[in-house]
Formats: C-alpha cells, structure tokens, sequence
C-alpha cells in the first residue's frame, strides 16, 4: 500500500511543538482521531503506548516510527509530523527525533502492517529524502516530497 493513499492534509503536520516523546505520539495520535477507521480513540491510544513501552520505535536518522496493531481501528491508518525542533525519543542511535510517521492497523493484517513500516523506512533511509521532510513548511510542500520520493520506491 502507497504511503500517498494514507496520508492528506488531514493527517500531516508541519511545525509540531512538543517537549517530549509522551506529547511528540499524543499529538501525532491527535492527526488521526477523528479518522472514520478509527472505532475507538482511546483504545488507540493506548494501543500506541502499549507499543511503545515494548520498544522505543525512535528507528534512528531522526526518524520515529510508532505503531500498533489493534482492534480499535478498521483498516490502515496512518499520520505524519515534523516536529519544530527536535525531541528526545529514546531513539537506537540515541538522537532525537524530528520526523514521526505514526501507523495502526487491524490485529489480523500483519503483512500489510510490516509491509508499510518496510516502505516508510527504505523511504527515510535517504538523507535527502529526511532533509526535504523536515524543511518542509506546509503540509503541502511534505505532501508533495512524500509523493516524490515514493515515486523512486516503485
């Protein structure tokens, strides 16, 4: 599944103030809550932290990739954010973060789920792609460096 049919305007932001990893994910969850996949807002949320005290899901580069599967969602959804300055995250490489793609799924569709995580991180393992993500200044402007480089994924 294309990143591109998961994400508008509605879903992505630019410019995201946070203090901290626990604000970073709340307003990232905040993106999507009034998604019509989305069965139930605070078993999402804490289907999200659940995740999260697992593992951090700060994947290195800047990049943090939070994600549940949960039955209090449809279907896929899916946010993106670029945080105003960075935040520390607990992140692998112990730098923090400034790009969060947030991604829930039902329980019983796995492969798909592992699918987009896969395709979001081949995508942000470029450093020109991380670049142009966070010099984004509209959602916009993100939008359209998402569609590109998704473009030279396929």
């Amino acid at each position: 599944m294309e990143l591109t049919k998961l994400l508008d305007a509605s879903n992505v932001a630019v410019g995201v103030d946070a203090t901290d990893k626990e604000s970073l994910i709340h307003a990232v969850i905040d993106l999507i809550e009034g998604h019509p996949a989305v069965l139930d807002a605070i078993g999402m949320r804490e289907a999200v932290f659940e995740r999260e005290a697992t593992m951090s899901t700060g994947v290195g580069k800047g990049l943090a990739l939070p994600h549940a599967k949960t039955s209090a969602v449809s279907g896929v959804v899916a946010a993106l954010a670029v945080t105003r300055a960075p935040v520390e995250y607990a992140s692998i490489d112990n730098e923090p973060v400034r790009i969060v793609f947030l991604l829930l799924g039902r329980q019983d569709a796995k492969s798909q789920h592992v699918r987009i995580l896969s395709r979001i991180s081949r995508m942000m393992n470029q450093e020109q792609t991380r670049q142009a993500v966070v010099s984004a200044s509209t959602t916009e402007q993100l939008l359209a460096v998402i569609r590109e480089a998704e473009s030279h994924l396929n």
